[in-house]
C-alpha cells in the first residue's frame, strides 16, 4: 500500500508540474497562480502545498525537470548526429528545432519565459534559469569548435560568443513570432542563423 501511495504522489506531482509548466509558458511565472493549478486539477490548494511548499518550490521544480529533459534532448542529437557527415550542422539544426517544436505547441521556452521575470524571481530560481542557459551555451560551444575545426562552420570570435548570439536570435526569434501566431517567421529566421555560420562553408565545397 505504500507503494501505491508514493506512486499516485509521484503521479499527482508530476501532473502539477505539468500544468504550472504550461502556465508559465503561456503567461509566466507571475501569470498564474496555485489557484489556478488547483482549479486546472481538480484539487484542493492544500493539496498543493502538500506536494510544493511554495510557489518558489514548484518554480525551481519545473526548471530543474524542463533543464534534464533539454539535456536529455541535446543527448539524443548527439547520439543521431554522431559520427555522420556534417555533424556540428545537424546538431545546430536540432538545436533550432527544440524550439520549434516548443512554439509549433503555441508555447514560448520556459526559461525564456522566465528570463523576461528574471528580476521579481526568488534567488533559487535565478540561478536555476543562469545555470539552464549556461548548459545550453556549454553545448553549443562544443558542436561550434567542432563545427570550426572540420571546417563545417565559419564564424567571427570565440565559440562562446557564438553561442550566446544562437541563443539570443532564437529566444527573440520565438518571442517576435509568438504574436503573430506564425510559426514560419520563426522558421524563417532560425534558417537564416544556421545559413549564416555554415554558408562560408558551403560556398568553399566542391560542385
Amino acid at each position: 500500500m505504500a507503494s501505491r501511495a508514493a506512486n499516485r504522489d509521484a503521479g499527482t506531482a508530476a501532473r502539477i508540474l505539468d500544468v504550472a509548466e504550461q502556465l508559465v509558458q503561456v503567461r509566466g511565472f507571475n501569470g498564474f497562480s496555485y489557484a489556478d493549478v488547483a482549479a486546472e486539477l481538480g484539487i484542493t490548494k492544500a493539496a498543493l502545498h502538500y506536494h510544493f511548499a511554495g510557489k518558489a518550490d514548484l518554480g525551481e521544480a519545473l526548471i530543474a525537470r524542463y533543464a534534464s529533459r533539454f539535456a536529455e534532448a541535446l543527448a539524443g542529437i548527439d547520439a543521431s548526429a554522431d559520427g555522420s557527415a556534417g555533424a556540428a550542422r545537424a546538431r545546430l539544426a536540432g538545436f533550432a528545432d527544440l524550439y520549434l517544436d516548443v512554439l509549433r505547441n503555441q508555447r514560448m521556452c520556459l526559461c525564456g519565459m522566465l528570463a523576461a521575470e528574471y528580476q521579481t524571481l526568488p534567488q533559487p530560481m535565478q540561478e536555476a534559469v543562469l545555470r539552464f542557459f549556461d548548459a545550453s551555451e556549454e553545448w553549443l560551444g562544443s558542436v561550434l569548435e567542432s563545427g570550426r575545426a572540420d571546417g563545417s562552420l565559419s564564424f567571427a570570435g570565440s565559440a562562446s560568443q557564438a553561442a550566446r548570439m544562437i541563443i539570443g536570435s532564437l529566444e527573440g526569434a520565438m518571442l517576435v513570432a509568438r504574436p503573430y501566431g506564425d510559426v514560419g517567421r520563426f522558421q524563417a529566421a532560425a534558417a537564416s542563423l544556421l545559413a549564416g555560420l555554415t554558408r562560408p562553408a558551403d560556398a568553399a565545397a566542391p560542385a
